[in-house]
């Protein structure tokens, strides 16, 4: 049974599951679908062409679907698909996609939290388990990958990618791709390290996390360009789930990877 407050708003053509609570001032627009057990709080509002998983929660003030800021957006039909399980707090704002992107959606993957007046752009694509930290932006196509965390103002250029199990440090301008397993920070941006104490709380072994740091060693400190460093590293290091989505990140980059911190003078 649903629990729909009488000061809600809720278009006759939305597509409600079961058990959802939606509360006074809240705004359900039509072409919206809303999955079992979700809760759309008080004065949060969801616009046109929305899909939303199970378990979700949208926290007062919040805006997701509303038309993209791109001045490329001509009212096209597009779409923010989100999954189960997913938090978006107090006035964070996720927006839909374009056609001029080849995506014309935004996603965010299951168990993710979009912390308060966190932005989300077109076009993104946020995997599961992603931290989004207040007031953080991603600029449109900004993909983030599975268990990625991005720091409280920090913000990304349009195109960038941060990749599975990294950490973006809070007021970091992020201009080039991060590259999995490891923390980024400073300004510019650079590479801090290995994201040790993050790896081993999700189950990384202590052998896995040095082997992610030997093969970043390689990269960052060894006197090798980025291209060099990677054909090492696939001759010498043993094939493993870690050193492939290291080197598949990086051979895909189209920006670049973050460089490390130079020495001051």
């Amino acid at each position: 049974m649903n629990k729909i407050h009488p000061l809600a708003y809720v278009d006759p053509a939305a597509k409600l599951g079961d058990n959802i609570e939606i509360g006074p001032f809240a705004y359900v627009d039509a072409n919206t679908e809303i999955g079992d057990g979700c809760r759309i709080l008080n004065g949060a509002s969801v616009y046109n062409h929305v899909k939303m998983g199970q378990d979700c929660t949208i926290f007062p003030g919040a805006v997701v679907g509303a038309i993209p800021q791109d001045l490329k957006f001509e009212g096209e039909e597009s779409w923010v698909e989100i999954g189960d399980r997913v938090n978006i707090r107090e006035c964070a704002t996720v927006n839909r996609g374009t056609k001029a992107s080849g995506k014309g959606v935004t996603r965010i993957g299951s168990d993710t939290l979009i912390m308060s007046y966190a932005h989300v752009a077109h076009d993104c694509q946020i995997g599961r388990h992603c931290i989004i930290v207040s007031y953080a932006g991603l600029a449109g196509e900004t993909d983030v990958d599975d268990w990625a965390v991005c720091g409280g103002k920090s913000g990304t250029h349009q195109f960038s990618r941060i990749g599975t199990h990294a950490f973006v440090g809070a007021y970091a301008k992020i201009t080039k791709d991060v590259p999995p397993y490891v923390l980024a920070g400073r300004e510019p941006v650079v590479f801090e390290g290995v994201n040790r104490v993050g790896l081993l709380r999700r189950g990384f072994t202590e052998e896995q996390v040095n082997e992610i740091k030997d093969i970043y060693d390689t990269i960052y400190f060894k006197g090798m360009n980025v291209s060099q460093a990677v054909e090492y590293i696939e001759a010498n290091f043993p094939a493993t789930e870690q050193r492939d989505t290291i080197l598949r990140f990086i051979r895909s980059s189209k920006r670049g990877i973050i460089p490390k911190l130079r020495p001051s003078r």
